[in-house]
């Protein structure tokens, strides 16, 4: 499998398994300290809350994506 396979599967994954997928491949480039994984959690859960709650538009990451390849001219 390679990288574009492996990205497509990925994105193809509910949102939580997708969040486990990007934390474990950060997680892989160096150690972070417990203080900072706390503090993404606690911003993750308030996204998630805030998103359940109809308080913001989750967009999704190939409009992200896409959005910054427009920036850069690509």
């Amino acid at each position: 499998m390679n990288a574009k396979q492996l990205i497509d599967e990925a994105v193809s994954l509910p949102v939580e398994e997708r969040a486990l997928v990007v934390d474990s491949l950060l997680k892989s480039f160096s150690l972070s300290s417990a203080d900072i994984d706390e503090q993404w959690l606690a911003v993750a859960r308030n996204r998630l809350k805030e998103m359940r709650a109809g308080d913001i538009k989750p967009v999704s990451g190939e409009d992200v994506f896409s959005r910054v390849r427009n920036r850069r001219g690509k």
